[in-house]
């Protein structure tokens, strides 16, 4: 979806976490909640700058700038999350069918969002799968 100025904003879901990626022109930054991603800690780092990296390789240029708004879920769902959205905001930016498809081949979840969910308590078990004990005598 893009709107008037030229932004073209994108949603990635992971569980609980909701992220919401806005691209336009500018010089390569990408923020998440207003802060830049290199903040992150080093493991979610990389996973915000696969998608970057591959762009970077096929498309040979970075003349963007992210800002991704995420909440809800936790840590790692957050990320994944912001990933998806990016990946999909670099892919609508681009309008490439050669970058497409590489994302996708890297991983699946770049581009497709991951559906699984918790699976909701049963009554009277202490989990979803986890059946009431029984006595045998």
């Amino acid at each position: 979806m893009s709107d008037k100025i030229g932004r073209i904003i994108t949603s990635g879901k992971r569980k609980a976490a909701i992220a919401k990626a806005t691209i336009k022109e500018g010089n390569g930054e990408v923020f998440i909640n207003n802060r830049d991603y290199r903040t992150l800690q080093i493991f979610d780092k990389f996973r915000i700058e696969e998608p970057l990296r591959i762009t970077k390789e096929v498309a040979g240029k970075t003349n963007f700038e992210v800002s991704i708004k995420v909440s809800g879920g936790g840590q790692r769902g957050q990320i994944e999350a912001s990933r998806l959205a990016l990946a999909r905001a670099i892919s609508d930016f681009f309008k490439s069918k050669e970058l497409t498809e590489t994302l996708e081949n890297y991983d699946r979840n770049l581009l497709i969002a991951d559906v699984r969910r918790k699976e909701a308590r049963k009554p009277g078990d202490s989990k979803a799968r986890a059946q009431r004990q029984s006595s045998k005598r």
